[in-house]
């Protein structure tokens, strides 16, 4: 679904060199090594390198526990580099930094996995910051070209009420499930066809 304008990815830039899209994975809090993790994160990864179109970027996070905004989004600015040709793929605490960022930054995409809207009451989700003040929906909108959620209705920790909240206030391209819990399959392959679809034909 097509929100505002973003510079199409592939055009000129000033320089005359041709911008390509790039994918960042922003995986939800809990640590570890996400590259090598049971979580689809990898597996996502290696396979959209395979596509010679796009180059998809996977990096373990600063506080990977409370995922605290305050460290999160200057890391995605400065060390993943997302910007206005990027695709941001958030999952969980990711889907939440995904979103705060895109408040105040153009992206060519976010796809939004497991999105909530609250800190459901938990001490760590009042820490990370992303929930103690309004979401800018509007905001979030004009700065992405394309809003793509991922949901079930099954997920242990999300209210579908709170997922729901997400579709409706982004007009997202909503893909809803009855039987995938919170998306900690090792294959992701739906996530992977909503990729490919976004990337620019040359």
């Amino acid at each position: 679904m097509l929100h505002g304008h973003v510079e199409e990815a592939g055009s000129m830039s000033d320089g005359g060199a041709v911008s390509a899209v790039k994918a960042v994975i922003i995986p939800g809090n809990g640590g570890g090594n996400v590259e090598e993790s049971c979580m689809w994160y990898g597996w996502t990864k290696r396979r959209l390198d395979k596509n010679t179109n796009i180059q998809c970027l996977l990096r373990n996070m600063p506080d990977p526990f409370t995922a605290r905004e305050s460290i999160w989004l200057p890391f995605m600015e400065s060390e993943l580099q997302c910007d206005a040709h990027t695709i941001i793929i958030g999952h969980s605490s990711g889907a939440a930094a995904a979103m705060r960022f895109a408040e105040t930054h153009q992206v060519y995409a976010i796809i939004l996995v497991s999105a909530y809207t609250t800190d459901l009451g938990y001490d760590d989700e009042k820490e990370s910051g992303y929930f103690n003040r309004p979401w800018q929906w509007e905001k979030i909108k004009s700065n992405c070209g394309y809003i793509i959620q991922f949901g079930s209705t099954d997920d242990p920790f999300l209210p579908w009420s709170e997922q729901q909240e997400v579709a409706d206030n982004l007009g997202a391209e909503l893909h809803k499930y009855t039987d995938r819990g919170h998306f900690q399959n090792t294959e992701f392959h739906e996530l992977v066809s909503a990729v490919k679809k976004l990337i620019p034909v040359k």
